[in-house]
């Protein structure tokens, strides 16, 4: 048994000695993958005396760093606060992007049928939900390129290519045309959904990760709701165009943003060998970004059958696959829910006007906000929480007890929102139910991010990746059934079990993953 593996665990009451704790302090994190010693008094029991002294501890001394910082100022992790926050807005406001795209499709729906001389449900099966459906598919590729090249080329190039599509279907002479450009646009644009975890866990240590996970995570959860909100203002008095116009724009302000402020995060920690630095710091920055440091460094990288194969080899690994059907579930429907509420608003018993549907549709932002607050507090307080219970030792299952929350708040207003609708019941009923869904939806996903993130710490991409293609595809054929079965059956039934198959999902899967996720943690290690 290595000396690692003597640590692990203090059950069998093995603890290491100076004598036998050759550690890697560097990479211990990625080897103990879901389980890290924070108390450093917790550290000297484990480790031993020599080790703990060599562990560096955040500025109050309370807990250890994972990743344990080099001496390097080139490490993300000895960035300053100010250059750290800079690069998490930047990447925020990046991953508004690809959900925002997608979403402008809903005000504009009536416009683009007019003009292309087709219906409504066409031009959503043909460019919204093929859109949507794409946005997962494209993460996929794009953290293979990230783990080769870097995070910084990839980001740009994606978000360049994405601006030139998206102007392509501004101007569309056809529906063929402006179909294509919709579904590349959410292919190539896709790419900050996957690059943002990146971001996060290479700049920040694990005891703040969940709190700027949340930050990040309130990019792509209200990006859907902000381009009906903004555009379904403008498409009522102005043409389409206009709505695909405003993307475009914020995508080339995303394109200088990029340019001028976001740095390569990636930091080789095991490498002995690394390509040498140009003496100038503009060509090394032009380099960087464009991609000729990326492929420079690549040989020194995982091999490309490592990384094609990697997504495969995670997806399979029973705690992540069920903690993928259930984000699945609960993000899908508000997806679906996004592009379907247009419909309900708009018909009895509502009869809503454009401008009082753009208005609602601030309910799931407003939403959001609120959602990400009480992450912030609910999840730092779990966290020490458990610590203390603990014997100064985390384990990942503990991020998901947020769950618990998200789901009953999800449930109630699914419920709230299915009522609203068949019982003509007072507007407010429907965005109490709608924002209550919001709420839930923001505390679970950043839950399922954090507690991914924590089990696959060399693998954060694919998990990435992994979780964004299954809200995606949880999502995307909502819109093909919910109106059709709410007008059959009734909108109450149909959230009504959208609610039932949430929680059933929840029982079946969140309290197994507690119980037993650290044996599966041990037994199916990536």
């Amino acid at each position: 048994m290595s000396s690692l593996e003597k640590c692990y665990s203090r059950s069998d009451s093995t603890l290491c000695t100076d004598s036998e704790s050759e550690i890697d302090i560097y990479t211990y994190h990625e080897q103990r993958s879901g389980r890290l010693v924070l108390d450093p008094a917790e550290a000297k029991i484990e480790f031993g005396e020599s080790v703990a002294l060599r562990l560096k501890l955040s500025e109050d001394g309370s807990k250890i760093l994972w990743p344990q910082p080099t001496d390097s100022p080139d490490d993300p992790q000895n960035w300053s606060s100010r250059r750290k926050a800079w690069q998490l807005l930047v990447i925020t406001l990046t991953s508004v992007c690809p959900e925002f795209n997608a979403g402008i499709g809903i005000p504009a729906i009536f416009g683009l049928a007019k003009e292309y001389r087709t219906t409504t449900a066409i031009i959503n099966n043909l460019t919204s939900n093929w859109s949507i459906f794409l946005l997962g598919w494209g993460g996929i590729f794009g953290v293979m390129l990230s783990r080769k090249y870097g995070r910084l080329p990839v980001l740009f190039w994606s978000q360049v290519l994405g601006f030139a599509f998206m102007c392509g279907a501004t101007f569309a002479p056809n529906l063929p045309i402006f179909t294509a450009m919709r579904c590349l646009t959410a292919f190539f644009g896709t790419v900050p959904q996957v690059t943002g975890l990146y971001v996060v866990t290479d700049m920040y240590p694990f005891h703040l990760q969940a709190r700027k996970l949340n930050l990040w995570t309130l990019g792509f959860v209200i990006s859907p709701f902000l381009s009906p909100f903004a555009c379904g203002y403008l498409v009522a008095k102005a043409d389409w165009r206009w709505s695909y116009a405003v993307g475009a724009i914020y995508n080339g302000l995303i394109c200088l943003l990029i340019m001028c402020f976001m740095e390569e995060t990636m930091y080789d920690r095991s490498l002995q060998t690394v390509a040498s630095k140009p003496t100038s710091t503009i060509r090394y920055r032009l380099e960087t970004l464009i991609g000729i440091t990326g492929y420079k460094m690549a040989k020194y990288r995982s091999s490309w059958s490592e990384v094609v194969m990697a997504p495969l080899r995670a997806v399979w690994r029973p705690h992540l696959l069920g903690i993928l059907i259930f984000e699945a579930c609960l993000f899908g429907l508000g997806i679906g829910i996004n592009v379907t509420n247009i419909v309900f608003l708009e018909n009895a018993p509502f009869h809503f006007s454009p401008y009082a549907i753009a208005g609602v549709y601030a309910t799931p932002i407003v939403a959001a906000i609120i959602g990400e607050l009480l992450g912030r507090y609910l999840n730092d307080w779990i966290m020490n929480i458990y610590i203390r219970r603990n014997n100064g030792v985390f384990e990942a299952e503990a991020r998901l007890w947020s769950c618990h929350v998200a789901v009953l708040l999800n449930t109630c207003g699914l419920l709230m929102l299915g009522a609203s609708i068949q019982l003509n019941l007072h507007i407010a009923v429907l965005v109490i139910g709608w924002g209550l869904t919001g709420i839930g939806i923001m505390i679970g996903t950043v839950s399922v991010y954090s507690y991914c993130s924590d089990c696959f710490p060399k693998h954060q991409g694919e998990i990435s990746a992994l979780l964004t293609l299954a809200r995606v595809l949880g999502g995307f054929s909502v819109a093909y059934y919910q109106v059709p079965w709410a007008e059959k059956r009734g909108a109450l039934e149909t959230f009504g079990v959208e609610a039932g198959i949430v929680v059933l999902l929840f029982v079946l899967i969140i309290p197994l993953i507690q119980i037993k996720g650290r044996w599966m943690r041990e037994r199916f290690l990536l």
